[in-house]
């Protein structure tokens, strides 16, 4: 259903270029000097591991992923840098973990502020240096002034300001609970829908302006599509190399696939939503192969795991299960450092570049997305801080097995306090710190522990993170060793960097409102 909506906005697009492209093709022929490459970042929220069919046999809801990645490359060990939204975006556009850029935790509706203004964003480095740059999606990283993407580096931008739960609109998604509709009734306003947002609209920006509230989002992924094929169809009448930071809103709830569904069952639901996104990443990557296909890297990536507390509309962790928390009670993936939080599917596809058909088993993190993009963009970072991502262009073009010697994962989510350094990857050994969970389905939520000594799991041979090592075993003590050494050096390596600080107050009065007057900030379409 989604494959067939996706093809039928791409065919119309299509034949709207055809004229301009054949224009343009002698102009391009004659440039002597080699061109930048574009680069087409895109950001699933709340996917699992084994949502994709790439992943996990049985699944078959992500045709377009799956081709993407036989064409292109699959990434097996990949992790996003946080288990929750705005910790893990602030980290991807900067190339640096919430320890250091100060993002720890999500910001809200009401939000005076978002990431330091600092802190440098890939889009703002890659405008300096030529490159038109746009937004579609999610930004989830300061709404208020200066915070907005418009004044972050972006040239363009259309989409909605944080996740797609935080606002009512008036065709509620499918979410667990179930929301109302935003309010009409100033009698009403004030009042609670359990975890529900009622009192402010959820709205559409375009650029600086507000320009649909509430959103309606049973048509975004439509709209999204659309706007996203005209930048790319326009990339070489504006001359300049293109960054296309695309921040889906599936798979988070509420799901609103605009395709119409044989029967609410929550597996159809569920499924349905999965292939919109599929099919809208599908039209993404045949627009850019039909305008500019040989000088277009495209990066297919997760924020985080699966949300589980919402059971039937959430996705699948893979083996990834965490049975160690599981088993103790409470989730074990979103808004946790077991591997369902944060090891997420992720695909790389540039023709020509990036070998066909290739697994990359190497450890890596959204956190080299930043440094990647800029090395091929021939580019320097800002100096004077660190960065904790990598340059692994020779992991994609040379098919490099040399990928991070470790990875921290700070929480960011439900246990422990904001930014605790809670788990250390090295090699194939993990080691716990803290061990907490998330809300499960059905409402367990663990019990949050200090783990002194640290647990140490061996994900070679116990990926579902069920049975640690033995701490009196020489395995575990040699383990220790390393992990307690890596971990001084990363705290130590913090410790002497420009570290920023996000400020997380709120006031109500800075949500984004098109009309105060309205019980619910209506504009467009109501009163």
């Amino acid at each position: 259903m989604a494959v067939g909506f996706t093809l039928l906005l791409l065919s119309g697009a299509l034949l709207s270029g055809v004229l301009y492209h054949v224009t343009m093709h002698q102009q391009v022929q004659e440039k002597t000097s080699p061109r930048k490459p574009n680069f087409i970042i895109i950001l699933a929220d709340d996917i699992g591991w084994g949502d994709l069919g790439m992943n996990q046999a049985g699944n078959n809801h992500t045709p377009f992923l799956d081709l993407m990645a036989l064409e292109g490359m699959r990434f097996t060990d990949f992790h996003s840098p946080a288990s929750t939204c705005s910790p893990s975006r602030a980290a991807i556009l900067t190339g640096r973990h919430g320890l250091r850029n100060g993002v720890t935790h999500n910001f809200a509706v009401g939000s005076i502020a978002g990431l330091p203004l600092n802190e440098t964003t890939m889009a703002e480095v890659l405008k300096a240096a030529g490159y038109y740059t746009a937004m579609i999606g999610k930004w989830h990283l300061g709404h208020n002034g200066p915070y907005h993407p418009s004044h972050r580096g972006f040239d363009y931008y259309l989409g909605i300001p944080y996740s797609n739960d935080m606002g009512c609109t008036d065709s509620p998604g499918f979410d667990l609970p179930s929301c109302p509709p935003c309010d009409h009734d100033r009698l009403m306003y004030g009042k609670g829908y359990g975890r529900c947002f009622s009192k402010v609209a959820l709205p559409l920006y375009e650029n600086l302006s507000i320009v649909e509230q509430p959103l309606d989002l049973w048509t975004l992924a439509e709209r999204y599509t659309q706007t996203a094929i005209r930048i790319i169809r326009s990339s070489r009448e504006r001359g300049k190399p293109f960054f296309l930071y695309v921040a889906l809103s599936h798979m988070h709830v509420p799901l609103s696939p605009g395709v119409p569904l044989a029967q609410e069952d929550p597996g159809l639901i569920y499924a349905t939503s999965l292939r919109e996104m599929d099919g809208l990443v599908g039209a993404i990557k045949n627009a850019s192969d039909y305008y500019d296909k040989d000088n277009t890297l495209i990066w297919f990536t997760g924020d985080n795991g699966p949300w589980t507390q919402k059971c039937q509309f959430s996705g699948s962790v893979g083996p990834f299960l965490g049975k160690w928390q599981t088993d103790r009670g409470g989730g074990s993936a979103k808004r946790t450092t077991w591997e369902g939080g944060h090891r997420v599917p992720t695909v790389t596809y540039w023709p020509g570049k990036i070998p066909a058909n290739t697994t990359s088993r190497a450890l890596l993190s959204g956190l080299d997305i930043f440094p990647t993009v800029l090395s091929l963009a021939g580019v320097q970072a800002p100096s004077h801080r660190h960065y904790d991502g990598v340059d692994v262009t020779d992991v994609l073009l040379h098919r490099s097995k040399t990928g991070h010697k470790s990875l921290c994962h700070p929480n960011s989510g439900a246990a422990g306090q904001f930014g605790d350094l809670q788990t250390i990857r090295l090699g194939q050994y993990k080691a716990f710190y803290i061990t907490g969970a998330a809300d499960a389905c059905g409402g367990g939520s663990g019990k949050q522990e200090v783990q002194n000594p640290p647990l140490i799991f061996n994900l070679s041979d116990d990926e579902e993170e069920s049975s640690p090592l033995d701490s009196s075993s020489k395995e575990y003590a040699a383990v220790l060793e390393q992990v307690q050494t890596e971990r001084d050096m990363i705290l130590q390596d913090i410790a002497e960097d420009h570290v920023s600080h996000a400020d997380y107050t709120v006031d109500p009065s800075v949500a984004p409102c098109c009309n105060p007057s309205h019980v619910t900030c209506r504009c467009q379409g109501g009163s």
